[in-house]
């Protein structure tokens, strides 16, 4: 297939563009700067310049395509504040994209996430999260655009989600976990919240990139497939892999300092949030083969500045 990939230089997307390449697809990147386009042309692609609130942009090049991958989000604002703004230029992106496809029965898949599903305790299914109140904010008004994107099902789209696990990792990861490594070196210590024990979904970066691959080529129209390898990882594991790595005290802070410590980390840092991805495996065939997040934080991805004559002791 012809395949039109937003966000393709970023750090999933930039992992999605080989995977296709190597099974014989050809890829169309959507690129903002030079040196995303100039790195995508490096990988083997075709660039299309223009970012997601370029919609005639986007419109074209779904049209021109057999298929689109949209991954890009516009983070640098959603987590300055504006997650609203962010979400709805990603609503407008979806729209744009699916309409363009529509009646086509081409796939077009988004990403989106399982963070926060379910209750805390209970493991997020793919049947999980589709009830959500029209008038959410924040993070859940971006559960809407999956939603969004679902819809296009019955219009002639062969349409899906892929729920990211909120830590998809890998050398050279700037998300989430780079985040929480950063924090610890800035204050001196490793820290959880409260006792530790809640947990977070991973997934190695090369193993959502297949799933991507794969959801393309083979994921029936209104598919709600999970990235998600593991399925929670607690964060007091999370934590003590980092103090070692880094050599500095692990310790536990208070629920109410979060923010203060985390700073904007502090909203998600104490979540528990557990989901499965049984459901896609048996539909796909994906079968996880990466590393574990704390077999990669054990093998100084995030930390190998520091240390790097440190020997891991799992």
């Amino acid at each position: 297939m012809r395949v039109f990939v937003t966000g393709a230089s970023g750090w999933i997307g930039s992992a999605v563009v080989p995977e296709l390449l190597a099974h014989s697809h050809s890829v169309v990147g959507l690129a903002r700067s030079d040196a995303s386009a100039a790195a995508l042309e490096q990988a083997g692609a075709e660039v299309v310049r223009g970012g997601i609130d370029d919609l005639d942009v986007l419109r074209d090049a779904a049209a021109a395509s057999d298929g689109v991958i949209h991954l890009a989000f516009k983070h640098d604002i959603a987590f300055s504040g504006d997650y609203a703004g962010a979400a709805t230029a990603d609503s407008a992106a979806i729209e744009t994209l699916g309409s363009a496809l529509e009646g086509t029965g081409k796939p077009f898949f988004i990403a989106s996430g399982v963070l926060g599903l379910t209750a805390p305790g209970q493991v997020a299914t793919e049947t999980d999260g589709h009830d959500i109140d029209p008038s959410a904010v924040g993070p859940a008004a971006r559960a809407l655009n999956a939603e969004l994107a679902l819809s296009f099902a019955e219009r002639g789209v062969r349409s899906g989600t892929v729920r990211l696990a909120p830590t998809v990792h890998g050398e050279g990861d700037e998300g989430f976990m780079a985040s929480i490594v950063g924090v610890a070196k800035e204050k001196g210590v490793s820290a959880y919240v409260g006792d530790g024990s809640n947990r977070w979904p991973a997934v190695h970066r090369s193993d959502a990139a297949r799933l991507y691959r794969l959801a393309l080529e083979q994921a029936p129209p209104g598919s709600t497939l999970h990235a998600v390898a593991e399925g929670g990882v607690s964060f007091r594991d999370i934590a003590e892999a980092i103090g070692h790595r880094l050599d500095v005290p692990v310790t536990s802070i208070d629920p109410a300092d979060a923010a203060a410590h985390f700073g904007w980390l502090g909203g998600f840092i104490g979540l528990d949030s557990l989901a499965s991805s049984a459901a896609t495996r048996e539909l796909l065939g994906w079968q996880p083969t990466g590393p574990s997040l704390i077999e990669d934080l054990d093998a100084g991805h995030y930390t190998r500045s520091e240390q790097a004559d440190w020997a891991p002791s799992r």
